[in-house]
């Protein structure tokens, strides 16, 4: 196993990622993000778009984890085998990529794009997944980090309020020894990031909990307002 991957073994992985239009919508302020959720104890950071991977990059000591969304619809985390390239110029230690099995904008399979990558790039792969099914697919493809990420977002599977424990409790007994299971999507809680990892992830990835402010926010708001 990748020092990389097996240094992650339970920890906490914190995404730091604003959306468009956001007044947080900036590498500096993501690069911050970043250097502040170091401090706290993450063990790696996730960071989209190339920009932002090149700042995160420069500002923290941990791993990056890099993904580039291109578009709205379909697969678009990391879409094609040439965003994964400049992804990886952009520095990112492990590449993230959308690990379902719809097709790509590019026309590539998911092991089409996985060879393109392993001929330039010897870090670990981490596949967004949204089922049992793609999970085992990319396994077998021997991407070393399998995540639940897309798990409720793609009509797969249902989407679960939380994270899909299900599907990582499937996956805990399912997933080879050459890949980790890492919980990643709707994890809003430290009592939910518990449960992840209690379940049989890896690790544990939070993003809008801690990194989003304007989420955050409405949670509170709308709290107050119901009370």
């Amino acid at each position: 196993m990748n020092p990389l991957v097996t240094a992650l073994e339970g920890s906490l992985i914190v995404s730091c990622q604003a959306y468009p239009g956001e007044a947080m919508r900036d590498p500096r302020t993501m690069a911050q993000v970043a250097s502040a959720v170091q401090t706290g104890g993450a063990s790696a950071v996730r960071a989209q778009g190339l920009e932002d991977i090149r700042a995160v990059k420069a500002a923290v000591d941990v791993p990056v984890i890099g993904i580039w969304k291109d578009g709205a619809e379909g697969v678009f985390i990391t879409p094609t085998l040439e965003h994964c390239l400049a992804v990886i110029e952009a520095g990112a230690d492990i590449l993230a990529v959308d690990g379902t099995l719809r097709p790509r904008p590019d026309g590539r399979s998911l092991a089409e794009t996985v060879a393109g990558v392993r001929e330039v790039f010897d870090g670990p792969l981490m596949a967004d997944c949204d089922s049992a099914e793609s999970a085992l697919a990319a396994a077998e493809l021997g991407v070393e980090i399998i995540g639940t990420t897309l798990a409720g977002y793609t009509g797969a599977r249902e989407k679960t309020d939380g994270p899909d424990l299900e599907l990582l409790a499937e996956l805990a007994g399912t997933l080879p020894a050459t890949s980790v299971l890492v919980a990643e999507g709707r994890v809003h809680s430290p009592a939910q990031a518990a449960a992840a990892k209690s379940t049989g992830a890896f690790a544990v990835v939070v993003g809008t909990a801690i990194t989003h402010p304007s989420t955050i926010t409405t949670w509170f708001r709308d709290a107050v307002a119901g009370a």
